[in-house]
């Protein structure tokens, strides 16, 4: 439902719905902040998981020997380079280019979508390899851990077409600037959940 300016009071918009109802204006930023301190949580007890569980190998292999690093360093490059162009995107809202905006974004699209397929291979070869889920609970950990991530980018990725296409449509409105502000808080997020895996899970993990 997209929001609109009807008036201002005191010098502040103020927003009402299709249907009428009166939208602060913050109200969507203070929500959106809420779910990004649960998601907080929720890694927090995935990293503790696998703090409890990360050595307990059960005779199977370990991350030294498992890890293919520089294979995961550029995943990482891939991501962090994504949040550049992201950067790069909200530069150009904020100058109202809407089409160099539009080409961030599918810039950014397409690194999300590189680090996915690098992190599916990394899955398919481990499982492959018989180092599933199953056969330990380091391995249980770390797929859960590290899947999670890989979940939200996919959300991310389908977000990001969604807005792409809302943009292409309506234009730089005010609900679809909220609404790119948002994603971008939530794909910064993901990149420091990520420095944290890359750290935590395979840097140390392969010592």
């Amino acid at each position: 439902m997209t929001a609109t300016v009807a008036t201002h009071v005191n010098g502040a918009p103020v927003y009402y719905d299709q249907a009428g109802a009166y939208h602060p204006p913050n109200s969507t930023m203070l929500g959106f902040w809420l779910y990004l301190m649960s998601d907080c949580l929720i890694f927090a007890v995935l990293f503790a998981v696998y703090a409890v569980l990360g050595r307990s190998y059960a005779a199977g292999p370990s991350g030294a020997d498992l890890f293919d690093l520089p294979l995961v360093a550029v995943n990482t490059g891939l991501l962090l380079f994504s949040s550049i162009t992201y950067g790069f995107a909200m530069i150009a809202m904020q100058a109202k280019r809407q089409g160099q905006m539009l080409a961030w974004l599918a810039v950014t699209g397409l690194f999300g979508l590189g680090f996915l397929g690098i992190e599916l291979y990394e899955f398919h070869h481990l499982i492959h390899e018989g180092a599933g889920p199953q056969r330990s609970a380091f391995l249980s950990s770390f797929f859960t851990l590290v899947g999670t991530h890989g979940l939200h980018v996919t959300f991310g990725c389908i977000w990001l077409v969604t807005l792409m296409v809302q943009v292409a449509k309506h234009g730089l409105t005010t609900a679809n600037r909220r609404r790119l502000m948002c994603l971008s808080m939530f794909w910064h997020f993901l990149d420091v959940v990520w420095i944290g895996v890359f750290t935590f899970v395979y840097l140390m993990g392969s010592m």
